[in-house]
């Protein structure tokens, strides 16, 4: 048997309509620069789930039915109040999606009719989730959704109290839209074998969940702020990534298994929002250490910043706390997750691929009387 690539990576998995990361990145066949520029995050949920874009009839009636689907059963809001304080967003999130499931009539539907209303109803259901984790912890009332704002200016709403600002709202919007797919990435990939099995929705977004939360793939976001605060000055970066270097210590935000040789068009993107965003003495200094640390990796080590690393930025110039930056990531990609799932059981197959053992040989089984 031929050697595995490490990681699977660059093995063609299977094929797929809905992105592509050959020449930049592509969803659905548009250039991600012009949605981030010309479209809402609603606007580019309803291309990935209907593979087109939205007529202004169609994007008013895909927002009435989210408007509609933002509630959530008071059994799952008392979950998410009665879990221990040291469980992280990204957990109870994963908790809260799954027992979703229990509450919706069409969980264990598989058709195409069944998983569009459920992913609809995720869509609008999860940033309520996050938002409610993210009050009750605090002790402060949960914000209903507003249908009058747009999802991303709801979203904001809900986790704030605060009706945002316009600059906030479309940066967040931008961000969401650079985060709702990435072709055959890990939890993209993980909901598509959930999916194959013949599993359930809520299954296949709940594994999406949990395989994004890990530190190299979604989680990465929150290291970054962390590794940027510490850092401090612009001054300390090169030294810093000497050091790094020494260590074999990776760094967040950097490197991409598919961008390796060029830029993330999403970075490119978010960090001119960044620029934008960025009009505190403390949000511009943010900015002078991350173009430090840019230089010094790609001078030391030629590595490029991925879309971890501006959005880490952006979600602090938003003022949200660190732990919310991967729940955010994940309410982003449940569009995709839900388009991927569509699109394996449309024409499914299970997934079943081989490894190649590397054990020992056959041996000869002895009977424990005789092992000593």
């Amino acid at each position: 048997m031929k050697q595995p690539p490490a990681g699977l990576d660059g093995l063609i998995a299977g094929e797929t309509a809905i992105s592509t990361l050959d020449h930049g990145l592509h969803l659905r066949g548009y250039a991600i620069e012009d949605l981030v520029h010309g479209a809402t995050y609603t606007e580019v949920a309803y291309l990935l789930l209907h593979s087109e874009l939205p007529s202004s009839e169609e994007l008013a009636d895909f927002r009435a039915i989210l408007a509609e689907a933002a509630e959530v059963h008071s059994a799952v809001i008392q979950l998410l109040d009665e879990l221990p304080l040291h469980v992280a967003p990204i957990d109870a999130l994963r908790t809260a999606v799954s027992a979703l499931a229990h509450f919706d009539e069409q969980s264990n539907e598989t058709n195409d009719a069944a998983n569009l209303g459920k992913a609809t109803r995720l869509l609008g259901q999860v940033p309520l989730l996050i938002a409610a984790r993210h009050r009750l912890t605090r002790g402060l009332d949960l914000i209903d959704s507003d249908p009058e704002l747009s999802f991303a200016g709801n979203f904001l709403s809900m986790l704030t109290g605060e009706i945002p600002s316009a600059s906030h709202e479309r940066a967040l919007e931008q961000s969401l839209i650079c985060y709702s797919d990435l072709e055959f990435n890990a939890s993209t990939f993980t909901a598509r074998i959930v999916a194959s099995t013949g599993s359930d929705l809520h299954s296949a977004i709940t594994a999406g969940v949990a395989a994004l939360k890990g530190p190299l793939h979604g989680g990465a976001n929150e290291d970054v702020l962390d590794l940027l605060l510490t850092i401090e000055s612009p001054s300390r970066a090169d030294k810093f990534v000497r050091d790094a270097i020494a260590k074999k210590r990776r760094l967040p935000g950097f490197g991409h298994r598919i961008y390796r040789d060029r830029p993330d068009p999403r970075a490119i993107v978010l960090k001119g929002i960044c620029r934008d965003l960025a009009t505190t003495d403390e949000h511009r200094r943010l900015e002078e250490v991350a173009d430090a640390l840019e230089a010094a990796m790609w001078s030391q080590k030629e590595l490029l910043p991925n879309v971890d690393w501006p959005t880490a930025r952006l979600y602090r110039m938003l003022g949200l706390d660190a732990e919310l930056f991967t729940p955010l990531f994940a309410a982003a990609r449940v569009a995709g997750w839900s388009a991927h799932v569509l699109e394996q059981q449309q024409a499914n197959r299970l997934i079943t691929p081989r490894a190649k053992y590397v054990g020992p040989p056959p041996r000869t089984f002895v009977p424990l009387r005789e092992r000593g």
